[in-house]
């Protein structure tokens, strides 16, 4: 099967747990399931690098270096690019992201949140 059969089979419907699995085929077809987990970890920090550049030149009023200004895609394909990339480190180390999330939240809820500084 090849990537874009994979893609297809994704909807708006998917679970998460569909689209982890999509993300493992994809990283399997791309070659990268082997990639020792450092240097996963180090793409997830550039991709995260690049989406925190993509939200500076659209979202603040920070300035910016015009020739360098279209070196960066939209937010969403940035956002894309980390989810999908933390995807394959939840697959390379064995961790269900939905299960991982929920087991997370769950703390969340017994934590006191303050905004008040």
């Amino acid at each position: 099967m090849n990537q874009k059969d994979l893609l297809n089979e994704l909807s708006e419907d998917s679970s998460l747990d569909h689209v982890q699995e999509y993300i493992g085929k994809v990283v399997e077809l791309r070659g990268f399931a082997n990639q020792p987990i450092q240097e996963t970890m180090l793409l997830l920090l550039e991709e995260t690098g690049e989406l925190a550049k993509s939200i500076r030149k659209t979202a603040t009023k920070m300035s910016v270096d015009v020739d360098k200004m279209y070196n960066y895609d939209t937010v969403e394909s940035e956002v894309a690019d980390v989810f999908f990339v933390l995807a394959a480190i939840c697959n390379q180390m064995n961790i269900n992201l939905l299960s991982a999330l929920k087991e997370k939240e769950k703390a969340n809820c017994e934590r006191n949140w303050s905004f008040d500084r």
